[in-house]
């Protein structure tokens, strides 16, 4: 079919189609960061408050705390001269002096509560104002992509001599795009979101704990509660790294697989995670680096996930015509004829690793771990 029979309206339609979702998400972060900046007013508001209240009750605590001593002094004079004073007056001077130390002890229960919150709602601004500031910095990200999807990628028809082409480049990308949102759903939906939600029922059941039960049982809850924050934290920074980690572009491949496999072993205490780069630590193209750290972050997941290991290596050489990567673990490891339906993992490494004209091998056996071998190409 030649591309003038073909309808390029197809491939347009396509475009429009995509522009249409990345301004849709545009709006909806433009609305997320509208909502912190009301969040962060009415912190701000509440903020100025609590600090009014706090100023009000630490002079309240000092004119208690001045009656206090006045009230002991005066007790501790009756009691010198109990002789000298009627019962009545005993009594009034004793009640006196407790009934100010009582006021005096919730005056500074109050203030302490009151300083609590101060920090909290200022902890809780930082955060609301971090976020404005990336809603700020996605949204001029997608006026980017905005650009870049009504400019170039509308000339794509000069440059597709095939239009099938140019209609299933198009389709492959929305359909990519799909398929990320679905995983990063479920991925957030199953992980954090279950985790947080678990964290908000723990945080009332320690509450309880700690007004019907004792001091100790709240802490033990509240150790618990830690562990299940601390695994929720390594979910969101892991769906972090699945996106692209940030240190890849300015620091390169090397310096930021250290870093993520350090990150991994912190969170998998029970695993130890060996890192060695043998050649020189050079920077290549970003279709190198991000292919590279993809295939072993892969390698490094599988392991974690299915091997039952004790101890992960990864060995990187750099050489100016090729790089290698080696992952080796001690796991049960698995038998490599046997097709299994979560295969999709292995499947996609074979992919990414053939874009970029490698080769990649597993040699398993069960019971005696499995290494995986990368070798990529170069010519720098």
């Amino acid at each position: 079919m030649s591309l003038k029979k073909f309808d390029t309206k197809a491939l347009d339609l396509i475009l429009q189609k995509m522009i249409d979702t990345v301004g849709t998400s545009k709006d909806e972060i433009f609305r997320i960061g509208e909502q912190c900046r009301k969040d962060y007013e009415t912190l701000t508001d509440e903020l100025k408050e609590v600090k009014l209240n706090v100023a009000k009750i630490i002079s309240a605590g000092d004119d208690l705390d001045v009656k206090t001593r006045f009230a002991r002094k005066r007790l501790s004079e009756v009691s010198m001269h109990f002789k000298d004073y009627t019962e009545v007056e005993v009594r009034e001077a004793y009640e006196k002096a407790h009934q100010l130390q009582m006021d005096l002890s919730m005056n500074r229960q109050t203030e302490k509560q009151l300083r609590d919150k101060r920090d909290d709602i200022e902890r809780r601004l930082v955060t609301v104002h971090d976020t404005i500031e990336r809603a700020e910095h996605l949204i001029s990200q997608i006026t980017v992509v905005m650009n870049y999807l009504t400019s170039d990628l509308k000339q794509m028809g000069e440059v597709l001599e095939d239009a099938r082409l140019k209609q299933e480049f198009g389709l492959k990308i929305i359909e990519a795009q799909e398929e990320e949102r679905k995983r990063l759903s479920r991925e957030i939906h199953d992980g954090p979101a279950q985790m947080m939600a678990n964290v908000m029922m723990r945080s009332d059941l320690i509450e309880r704990v700690y007004k019907e039960r004792s001091g100790e049982e709240a802490i033990l809850e509240i150790k618990s509660l830690k562990k299940m924050v601390r695994s929720a934290l390594y979910e969101v920074r892991r769906i972090i790294y699945d996106l692209r980690p940030m240190a890849l572009d300015d620091l390169g491949l090397v310096p930021t697989l250290k870093k993520y496999l350090q990150t991994i072993e912190e969170y998998h205490q029970n695993v130890q995670i060996n890192f060695q780069n043998i050649g020189a630590e050079l920077r290549l193209p970003p279709q190198y680096e991000v292919a590279l750290f993809r295939l072993i972050q892969e390698s490094v997941q599988n392991a974690l996930k299915h091997a039952q290991c004790s101890d992960i290596s990864v060995k990187l050489e750099i050489r100016s015509d090729r790089v290698a990567a080696v992952i080796r673990d001690n796991g049960k490891g698995f038998n490599i004829k046997e097709k299994k339906g979560d295969s999709f993992g292995i499947m996609g490494m074979r992919e990414r690793v053939e874009l970029v004209e490698g080769q990649l091998s597993i040699d398993s056996k069960q019971g005696k771990g499995t290494v995986v071998i990368i070798q990529i190409p170069l010519s720098l």
